[in-house]
C-alpha cells in the first residue's frame, strides 16, 4: 500500500457489521505488515479519523462528524436538496419517499432523503449509503446522462458485475431510452414491492450528475399516478438545477 490508498483501504474496512478492528486484524485484511498498520492507525487517530475503542480495538473517529457538517453546509447538491425534498413529498399524489442521489466515483450514493409526514416506506436508500450502480430508477436516471466513454468505463469497473458482458448492449439501450423520454421507472429492482420513478438532475457546471426520485408502493402505482409524478419530478428537478447552478 502506498500514498492515500493506504488510509482509504483501512477506513473502508469499517462497516455496520464490523465497527471495531484491532491493528493485527487490519493488517491481515489489507495484507500489509503489522508495523505499517500501527503507523497508519496512529496517524489516522491523530487526524481524528479513528479513535481507540475497547480492548485494543479502534473505531471511526469524530472527524467524520465534522466533515459531514461541512458537506451539508457547502456541497450545493446536499445543501439545496435537503431543503427542497420536504416540500416535494408534500406535493406528491401518493405516499412516498423522496431521494436525491449522485454519482460518487463508481458508485451511486444517496445525498438526501425525505419521507412524507406520517408515512414510512421502508426503502434501502438512506443518506450516505452507497447503492447499486446499475439497478433501480435512481441509478439509471444518473447513468443515462453520462457520455458514452465515461459510462463504458463505469460498467467495466462495476465491482458487482451486475451487468454481464452479454447484456451490456441491452442495458445501454435501456439508458438511451431513459435519456430520450427524460425519466426512468423500475419495479422491485432494489426493494421488493416498491416502484422507483426518477429524473436526471444534470449540473455540468458544478460537475454534478444526480437524480431526483420518488419511491412509492407498487399498490399505489398506476399510469395516471406515474404521469403525475413524472410531471412533478421534471418541474422540481429543473427548479433544483437552477438553484444549484445559481
Amino acid at each position: 500500500m502506498a500514498g492515500l490508498d493506504r488510509y482509504v483501504n483501512v477506513l473502508r474496512l469499517f462497516s455496520e457489521t464490523r465497527k471495531n478492528w484491532t491493528v493485527p486484524d487490519l493488517a491481515e485484511a489489507v495484507e500489509a505488515p503489522t508495523s505499517t498498520l500501527y503507523r497508519t492507525v496512529r496517524e489516522l487517530v491523530a487526524a481524528g479519523f479513528l479513535e481507540p475503542s475497547i480492548e485494543a480495538n479502534f473505531r471511526l473517529g469524530p472527524a467524520f462528524v465534522e466533515y459531514d457538517r461541512l458537506v451539508r453546509l457547502t456541497d450545493p447538491l446536499v445543501k439545496e436538496g435537503a431543503e427542497f425534498l420536504p416540500d416535494l413529498v408534500k406535493e406528491a399524489p401518493v405516499p412516498c419517499v423522496a431521494l436525491l442521489a449522485r454519482l460518487y466515483g463508481d458508485r451511486v450514493i444517496c445525498a438526501a432523503d425525505a419521507n412524507q409526514p406520517g408515512v414510512f416506506i421502508r426503502t434501502s436508500y438512506e443518506r450516505g449509503r452507497p447503492m447499486p450502480l446499475t439497478r433501480g430508477a435512481t441509478s439509471k436516471a444518473i447513468l443515462s446522462q453520462l457520455p458514452s466513454r465515461r459510462l463504458g468505463k463505469l460498467l467495466e469497473r462495476d465491482v458487482t458485475q451486475s451487468v454481464p458482458n452479454a447484456d451490456k448492449a441491452s442495458f445501454v439501450s435501456e439508458l438511451n431510452s431513459v435519456r430520450r423520454r427524460g425519466y426512468s421507472v423500475t419495479r422491485g429492482e432494489v426493494d421488493k414491492g416498491l416502484v422507483g420513478i426518477a429524473v436526471p438532475v444534470a449540473c455540468p457546471g458544478q460537475a454534478i450528475a444526480a437524480s431526483l426520485s420518488l419511491v412509492i408502493a407498487d399498490s399505489d402505482h398506476s399510469a395516471t399516478t406515474e404521469r403525475g409524478i413524472v410531471m412533478l419530478l421534471v418541474a422540481s428537478a429543473d427548479m433544483l438545477r437552477q438553484r444549484i447552478e445559481a
